[in-house]
């Protein structure tokens, strides 16, 4: 009981103060010192500048080569596009309106392992932790990105040829920010202080200002009109996809802790950054709001069940 409740206590620490700002978002909006007008400017500054940022710096500073086991990054990768592949097929015939299908499908595979994902492997395994969940984020990173324009673009523009899909994704400022990092990472290039001081300012924006635009969002007044696809996305997000990886990793000989990072960066709650593409894209920017809130609260809980239970079976 005393494990439970320390695993309890070590999840909270990392998504309490989470909770704190999506709260504090929902009472300045309604206190009207957050306006629409802000919550639009605020998410395509964190889009096109904040959040670019901080993947850019926290890539850059990883070693390539160095960092992680390449079978864990495969593993992951295709793992992922699994479940996107699975995602894709359920939504097309059970969720509506079509326009929604995206954001379903976006935040039930897309984890927030830059922020949460990373903060648990951290706080799970200290400085090992850490070199072996950043190249892995970085690398799946893409994928959830180029994966996410996809989903969007379809369900919000069906006649969308595959040129302009590709150039969405080729001009995405989540995508270049992380194909720019990777070089630096791998040829280990030293940037001026200048630049790396000024970028983590930007980087260390991201996350308040997201997470106060997405509490400022929530109409917990269509929450119920909404809820029967935020329940979709959720339960895939906290309980499908950390199962499939973690079952699946086991199953193909992960141990310790490379299984410890499947099941926390898969068990990280929805990106918050996936509200942000999909206001920035015109989706349902309330679905996908609520979905992120719903994760964030579940992966609590959820989180540190599959903890318990990976420790109890000498696996992590």
């Amino acid at each position: 009981m005393s494990e439970f409740l320390d695993i309890l206590r070590f999840s909270f620490s990392v998504t309490g103060p989470i909770f704190v700002i999506l709260g504090l978002g929902i009472v300045l909006m309604r206190a009207g010192m957050i306006t629409d007008a802000f919550i639009e400017s605020g998410t395509r500054l964190v889009f096109n500048v904040a959040l670019p940022a901080l993947l850019f710096i926290s890539i850059g500073k990883t070693r390539i080569g160095v960092a992680t086991n390449p079978a864990l990054i495969a593993f992951g990768m295709v793992a992922t596009l699994g479940v996107y592949a699975l995602l894709e097929w359920y939504a097309a015939r059970k969720v509506f309106p079509e326009s929604d299908r995206g954001v379903v499908v976006q935040g039930g595979f897309r984890s927030n392992m830059g922020i949460i994902g990373l903060a648990y492997c951290v706080n799970a395994y200290g400085e090992a932790g850490l070199l072996a969940s950043s190249l892995y984020l970085g690398l799946v990173t893409i994928l959830f990105n180029i994966l996410s324009v996809i989903t969007l673009s379809r369900s919000l523009h069906q006649r969308q040829g595959a040129w302009r899909i590709v150039k969405g994704i080729a001009t995405n400022p989540l995508i270049i920010a992380i194909g720019l990092a990777l070089p630096v990472s791998w040829f280990d290039i030293k940037l001026p202080a200048l630049l790396l001081q000024s970028g983590q300012y930007f980087a260390d924006l991201t996350l308040p200002l997201a997470l106060l635009c997405t509490g400022a969002s929530l109409n917990f007044r269509t929450l119920r009109v909404e809820m029967g696809n935020t329940l979709v996305a959720a339960g895939c997000k906290l309980v499908a996809v950390p199962l499939l990886f973690t079952l699946a990793g086991a199953l193909l000989g992960f141990r310790g802790i490379d299984l410890g990072v499947l099941l926390l960066m898969s068990s990280a709650p929805t990106a918050a950054a996936s509200y942000v593409m999909v206001r920035a894209m015109g989706g349902n920017a309330t679905l996908a709001a609520n979905i992120v809130a719903l994760t964030t609260l579940g992966s609590l809980f959820t989180t540190s069940l599959g903890i318990m239970a990976l420790k109890s079976l000498g696996m992590m």
